[in-house]
């Protein structure tokens, strides 16, 4: 009976020896590597902390790499961060699941920092019996195959490519059951776009990727094809974007798969640069052209997206669309603005180029009333508008429609890392590698995708009532208000006054005597 603990011990001894031993050893090998890195340290040149800090200088770069996320989860208050705060993020983390998005005790928005927006509210909003549905609006009357949707939040342009496939499939099914459109971005029509059966605005870039041929001038033979789907409603020549006016679009080589490549029309494995404008649009009459060449190829509403730097242009673009007939003005013009984002773009251009939103869009807007072109020229405003509040400004300012892409990124999970850039994206959104996209189901994030187009378009409209309209498009700007100095705020109708119609405008307007 005593062999049994006896081998048990004996057992039991060569285990704790061979654990001493294998700790002695990564001791050995933990001290070894100590020393290896103390000596590098000290005789690199590159690293100042590093050189004069041996071994313990590298905890710095560790520590500035993990500050990133301890300052998001621990240390910033709700109201702090950038690019979007979290009060901003988990608005719309509750919008997509749908649940209730009532908050507590208070406000935590400074409303008297000057250039808040603050709504008017009606004396006597209009009961519930007495609201309406949001009115439709159409997009190219004068085309052949015009485009009419009463949806007011869409997908802003993403590229298949920047976006990973379970993504762009998840947009596709969940803006099909909200009834918004999708843009495609300049990267190109995927099938993934086309799965859920929404409406889809094709993206013409400055590298006219999908629809080139082999010298990436336009092809004529493409556009047929892509004008023969029906859910293609509209095509946008994009000129340029928020994040980076003046230069052309960036897809890494590591994204650049062989998918991507042949909807691209590109070779596979290497990077993809756009040019920093479109090479055969060298002016205000090239880009009329364009769109005239586009729109009677295609039989669909054509229009542009930019960022506006100046106004000055649009008198310029508006006289040159009299003269022509306004038929041949651009069925839409999608306005972008600073604030705009992008999977890669430098630091410069993102931070320092470009008017913002709450500058150009009204510009926009008046000059287009100045000019008599307003109902003719849709209004589309993108730019960091991922909750109500800002989408019904941008209705009172003069929009038809709001685009937000980042909003629809939150909705997928998106947790805003900061890392679309790097093919390392913690939940799938902006990765080509599989083992990440794995946790993105598309099936269960269009649903969130539904839920926060559609509890954006609730809130803009509960915004609406309370100022006594009965429906979002009814906002104008008596409707709103931006603080200024000293706790006072004034009406966006005296900041912004709609211009009467300029002299050559309202004198072809008299009729005959």
């Amino acid at each position: 009976m005593p062999i049994l603990p006896d081998l048990f011990s004996r057992w039991l001894t060569a285990v704790l020896e061979l654990l001493a031993a294998l700790f002695i050893f990564a001791l050995g090998v933990l001290a070894l590597t100590a020393a290896v890195m103390y000596v590098t340290d000290r005789l690199q040149t590159q690293h100042a902390v590093r050189r004069n800090f041996p071994l313990i200088g590298r905890f710095r770069y560790a520590f500035e790499r993990l500050g990133e996320f301890f300052r998001q989860y621990f240390f910033a208050m709700d109201r702090e961060e950038l690019p979007f705060n979290r009060a901003q993020r988990s608005w719309v983390y509750r919008a997509a699941k749908n649940l209730d998005n009532t908050v507590a005790f208070g406000s935590t928005e400074d409303i008297h920092r000057p250039g808040t927006v603050i709504f008017v509210s009606s004396l006597f909003p209009p009961l519930e019996q007495e609201t309406t549905p949001t009115a439709p609006v159409t997009l190219g009357p004068l085309c052949r195959q015009p485009y009419t949707t009463a949806a007011i939040v869409n997908i802003s342009a993403m590229s298949y490519g920047a976006l990973s496939q379970p993504a762009a499939r998840a947009l596709s099914l969940g803006a099909a059951k909200a009834g918004c459109w999708l843009n495609t971005g300049e990267g190109g029509l995927a099938p993934a776009h086309l799965e859920g059966g929404c409406d889809v605005v094709f993206q013409i870039g400055t590298a006219k990727y999908g629809v080139r041929e082999r010298d990436g001038s336009l092809s004529e033979a493409r556009l047929r094809e892509l004008a023969a789907i029906p859910q293609i409603r509209m095509f946008e020549i994009k000129l340029s974007q928020g994040a980076k006016p003046g230069k052309g679009g960036i897809l890494p080589a590591v994204k650049v798969t062989p998918e991507i490549a042949a909807i691209r029309r590109i070779p596979a494995g290497q990077d993809s640069l756009s040019p920093n404008r479109h090479p055969d649009i060298d002016n205000l009459d090239d880009l009329l052209d364009q769109i005239a060449r586009i729109r009677d190829i295609t039989g669909k509403p054509v229009g542009f997206k930019t960022v506006i730097g100046s106004l000055d242009w649009l008198d310029e673009l508006c006289q040159k669309v009299l003269h022509r007939g306004v038929e041949s003005a651009p069925d839409f013009i999608t306005v972008d603005s600073a604030e705009g984002g992008s999977g890669a773009a430098p630091m410069p251009l993102m931070d320092g180029v470009g008017m913002l939103l709450s500058d150009s869009l009204p510009g926009v807007v008046d000059r287009l009333t100045a000019w008599g072109l307003r109902e003719r020229i849709r209004v589309i405003a993108s730019g960091k508008l991922i909750n109500p509040r800002g989408a019904a400004w941008a209705l009172a300012v003069g929009a038809d429609f709001v685009n937000s892409a980042r909003g629809f990124m939150f909705a997928l999970g998106c947790i805003q890392a900061m890392q679309c850039n790097k093919n390392t994206c913690p939940t799938g959104v902006t990765t080509h590698d599989p083992r990440l996209q794995r946790g993105l189901v598309p099936q269960d994030k269009a649903e969130r995708v539904a839920h926060f187009a559609r509890n954006m378009e609730k809130e803009i409209a509960m915004i609406a009532h309370s100022c006594g309209v009965p429906q979002p498009r009814a906002l104008g700007r008596q409707h709103a208000r931006m603080m200024v100095e000293h706790g006072r705020s004034v009406g966006l109708d005296e900041l912004y006054p709609l211009p009467s119609p300029r002299a050559e405008v309202a004198q072809s307007a008299r009729p005959a005597a």
